[in-house]
Order: structure tokens, then sequence, then C-alpha cells
């Protein structure tokens, strides 16, 4: 097999060097399953995705998206950063808006991307809505698997840890503020037991202003020790807000998500929340993303 196309992009910024590493490798049709995650494991960021033709004509492409360790089957910044490289190699330099409509295994993705005045932003509607997940929440696990004290996990009333799927699933962790934020991180053994009894990945948050929060996110059992900005567990964040009453019950309410600061690669993630009777009918997505490098890989022979 000849040697494919990839680039790399960052994404949630418009800063090269800074928010979510993302490569994407092109033509990947002919690839298997063994190969691509093999090269996803090569380029070791915390996702890879492999742009295929799609299976139906009217929509722009098939994607799979690999973490280091597994496939996954939808996140954020690898459909940010894939449609906004899309758009750009149709339209080239010029400003323009366009629909891209990507086939991931969560289902259809359509993301609108715009290029004004130089910067090209992506927003998508997620494909699944969040539905609760079991497992044990108890600040007493918690805590001491972030190297944090249990009277710092959660804040008000209604800002307590609970676990969230949609496609992939997180345990959200509310903290009360900064501080908890930046001393967290992933403690061994208690680590290990958290990632047992109730999730491997955690997504941590905590207010910083209005409808603005703070964000981290561990995963290092899938070969993500922190993420500098996760798409998918942002959107998920709506169900935390909407149980947190943070949410307009009959209207679109928008926050902005800084995620990535301790990483020193600052990103930032716009999460729209559109309700409909007390309900959650859409979560949108959107972001900004730069390129990098590009270059040619072969594939493995594996």
């Amino acid at each position: 097999m000849t040697s494919l196309p990839f680039a790399t992009y960052d994404v949630f910024t418009d800063t090269p060097y800074t928010g979510n590493p993302l490569a994407i490798v092109e033509e990947a049709g002919a690839l298997t399953t063994s190969q691509m995650q093999t090269i996803a494991r090569e380029f070791n960021l915390s996702e890879t995705i492999f742009v295929r033709p799609p299976d139906d004509p009217a929509h722009t492409a098939s994607v799979r998206i690999f973490f280091p360790t597994s496939e996954i089957p939808f996140a954020g910044h690898p459909t940010i950063g894939c449609a906004i490289h899309l758009a750009t190699q149709q339209h080239g330099d010029g400003d323009f808006e366009t629909l891209i409509t990507l086939e991931e295994q969560a289902g259809l993705v359509p993301v609108r991307v715009v290029r004004q005045d130089g910067i090209v932003r992506a927003q998508f509607t997620a494909p699944q809505g969040p539905v609760p997940l079991g497992g044990d929440t108890s600040a007493e696990l918690i805590g001491p698997a972030l190297g944090l004290s249990p009277n710092q996990i959660g804040y008000g009333d209604r800002h307590v840890p609970r676990v969230w799927k949609a496609g992939p699933d997180f345990l959200f962790v509310p903290l009360a503020g900064p501080h908890g934020l930046a001393a967290a991180k992933p403690t061994q053994p208690h680590w290990a037991e958290l990632a047992r009894n109730t999730n491997e990945s955690v997504f941590l948050y905590t207010p910083a202003g209005e409808r603005t929060f703070r964000t981290r996110m561990f995963a290092p059992d899938h070969g993500i020790p922190e993420d500098p900005a996760t798409g998918s567990a942002s959107a998920i964040l709506a169900a935390q807000l909407l149980l947190g009453g943070d949410l307009d019950p009959d209207g679109e309410t928008e926050f902005s998500l800084i995620q990535g600061v301790e990483m020193g690669r600052r990103s930032e993630i716009g999460l729209t929340v559109a309700c409909d009777g007390g309900k959650i009918a859409a979560i949108r997505i959107a972001g900004t993303a730069v390129p990098v490098m590009s270059g040619q890989i072969a594939p493995p022979n594996v």
C-alpha cells in the first residue's frame, strides 16, 4: 500500500502549539482496524481520525476515531479539526461558509464551518444525548483518586459527581474552586480503584465567571494522562448543568469552557445547550483549529 497523506491540527484554539493536537489521516479506506490502531499509537496524540469514503455519497466522509489504545465512537476535537481541514481543502484560503457531514460510529454529525477574517470556526450538534450510568460516585472514593480531600468534591446542593454516556462515557466531578482543579491529579492506588468501580475517564469542572467553567480531563488508562480539550465530555456536561439549574428551561444557554491551562495548552470550547420544557433538545459544540504540519505516512504491516 502506498503512503497516505496526513495533517496535524491544534484544535479549540487559533494559536499554533496550544489547544488539543489532532492527527488526520486521509485516503484511509483500505486500512484495517489493526493498522489504524497502530498508526494512532505511533502518533500518540489523544486522538487520531481516519478519513474514508462515505457510505452515502451525499455525505462528506466516513471517519473512524482512535485513542492510542482503542477506538471510540465519537469525539469532539477530531470532529471539529477534521471538518475544518476538509472544508479548507474544498474552499481554499478565502472566506466561506459550508456544511461538512461526517459519518461517525455514534451517528451522522453535520458540522457547520465558517472562515471569516482568517479564522476558521466549526460547530456541530452532538449525535447523541447524555444518558446516566451507574458506579460509585462517593466523594470518599473520588477524592483520594484525584489527590483531593472528599470535602473538595461537589458544590452547592445540585452539583454532585455523576457518570454520563453519549458515545464515550465520563465521570463528571464538580469542584468548588480553582485551587482544587489545579491540585487534582490521578493518584495511585486510589485511581485504579476508582477506574474499577466507577469510570476510567474523569472530567473535572469548576465555575470561573458568568457562564464560564474551567475544566480538566484525565484518562490515563486510555493512554491520555491529561487531555487539553475534550469536546465530547464538554457536550455531555450539559446534563450536569441541567441538573445543576444552570440552563434556561425553554431556550438556549451558551457557555465557554476553558481547558488545558495546567498543561500549558489553553483551549476554549463553545457549548450551547437548547432546552424545551426543561429537557435538553440539542447540544452544540463550537471551536477553532489551526494546521501545524503535514506529510506522508506508510501503513504498518500488521
